[in-house]
């Protein structure tokens, strides 16, 4: 057998399916350094990002069966499992004199785990790692406004009700404002 590097990702996560802990770790050594900078850009405290961070592999060896392979989309799945954590800790540090701990399986399932749309086509860590220029360069065409609201959306994980709110300004005007900004976001990308 090849060395586990020489591996895809969709065969190490089919090989973490089968309970392979040397699959899980390779995972964890080509995405950890990108994990942790996404999670520590939502949660800046290092020792909880580190936390987040075990946390996301953890459920990723729980979880696997979460995963939809027919997608072959590792990438996203795991930025996604990574933000979704992220965001939760920053939700719940926002919220924790409101509401109870109640995090649960049947909560992770809803709330933490992406489920990933086949149609969309799917991405890798090379590929993303060498779009990046060209993601950069999209993101700084739009403006200050457009940033915020997907800063706001991503990155801290609001709604737009919650946009709305914190802006002090119609759910519809931000509901527009988050659609130009894919829109001109998409047509960056398209137009180089």
């Amino acid at each position: 057998m090849g060395k586990y590097s020489d591996l895809t990702d969709l065969v190490l996560l089919e090989k973490v399916l089968g309970k392979d802990p040397r699959a899980l770790e390779e995972l964890y050594d080509r995405y950890s350094t990108i994990l942790f900078t996404l999670i520590k850009k939502i949660v800046p405290d290092n020792k909880a990002a580190e936390f987040i961070l075990v946390e996301v592999f953890a459920i990723v060896w729980r979880k696997v069966k979460s995963f939809n392979f027919k997608t072959g989309d590792v990438y996203t799945w795991l930025i996604y499992l990574g933000r979704n954590r992220a965001i939760d800790s920053l939700k719940r540090n926002r919220t924790s004199a409101e509401k109870p701990d109640n995090y649960s399986d049947e909560y992770e399932d809803l709330f933490i785990i992406p489920y990933l749309d086949e149609r969309i086509d799917a991405l890798d860590l090379n590929t993303a790692f060498k779009i990046k220029p060209q993601m950069e360069a999209a993101l700084d065409k739009l403006t200050d406004a457009q940033k915020y609201v997907l800063h706001l959306s991503f990155y801290e994980g609001y709604t737009l009700n919650e946009i709305a709110q914190k802006l002090n300004i119609p759910i519809e005007a931000v509901r527009e404002k988050v659609t130009m900004a894919a829109h001109s976001l998409r047509d960056n990308l398209i137009g180089g």
